[in-house]
């Protein structure tokens, strides 16, 4: 299967994507501030053995701009109309942060779809896992900073996703992404993860299920990680010390051994 950049109409809607390699099918989904191009270094080094796609969720990158009141339900049927539309069959799914809550609203609604989950920094949406009053604190940030000056939210945000020894041109990298939100995604994807409880979906989950945290996540504390691998039947949680949040970033080549072999195994 060819690569570059992509879009394809879902629901009347863009999405766009980016596709590399040939195999068994890997969708990749990034969090809240972010686009496809987050995933630049899995997109090359899992295209030797998987069909590599990662999307612009709706309200980032080049895809179109939801509703405020969009809801993880509504990100979730859209991944799974934008996985058929691209004919991928039961594809393996790994998010980061709010793509970890995307993968297991997708499994909720789409049971049939996921062949495995890789959940990396993951939350039963910030109301499961972290209260309704840490949930409405984030909720109310993230609304306002849809309006903020961009430097000042980028500032902001960036100073909770990584540990201090990471180099600066990963912070650089990230803070790009940032830079170039779409205030109409940050006020939906705040709403989403606000609203989010997924706490009664991960008794029932029954594929090949992977945790990556990183011991000092200041976003997802690693307890987060702990009850939910506590919560998944058969899952395995990989904990990575001296990384924050965003693993696969600060540590790439053992994140990428990681996910190779669990996808490996599970087939």
């Amino acid at each position: 299967m060819g690569g570059g950049s992509e879009s394809v109409a879902v629901d009347g809607h863009t999405i766009a994507f980016e596709r590399r390699g040939q195999g068994p099918p890997l969708v990749l989904l990034h969090g809240a501030a972010a686009d496809s191009r987050y995933w630049r270094r899995e997109l090359d080094s899992l295209s030797d053995e998987f069909t590599v796609v990662a999307w612009d969720a709706p309200g980032c990158g080049r895809s179109f701009d939801p509703p405020d009141d969009y809801g993880l339900d509504g990100y979730a049927d859209c991944l799974a109309a934008f996985v058929e539309a691209l004919g991928l069959e039961r594809p393996h799914v790994l998010g980061v942060s709010l793509g970890s809550s995307l993968a297991l609203e997708l499994f909720r609604r789409h049971r049939a779809l996921p062949r495995s989950l890789v959940l990396t920094s993951a939350y039963a949406g910030w109301l499961g896992s972290l209260g309704r009053e840490i949930a409405e604190e984030r909720r109310a940030w993230g609304l306002r900073a849809a309006d903020q000056p961009r430097e000042e939210y980028v500032r902001e945000f960036t100073e909770t996703l990584f540990v201090s020894s990471v180099p600066a041109d990963v912070v650089a990298e990230m803070r790009e992404l940032v830079t170039e939100l779409h205030p109409a995604g940050v006020r939906a994807m705040a709403n989403a993860s606000a609203d989010a409880d997924l706490r009664d979906v991960l008794p029932e989950i029954d594929v090949p299920t992977l945790l990556i945290h990183g011991d000092l996540d200041q976003r997802s504390p690693l307890l987060v990680g702990e009850d939910l691998h506590a919560q998944i039947p058969g899952s395995r949680l990989v904990v990575i010390t001296g990384v924050g949040h965003v693993v696969n970033l600060e540590v790439p080549d053992r994140f990428g051994d990681e996910v190779r072999g669990f996808l490996r195994a599970a087939g």
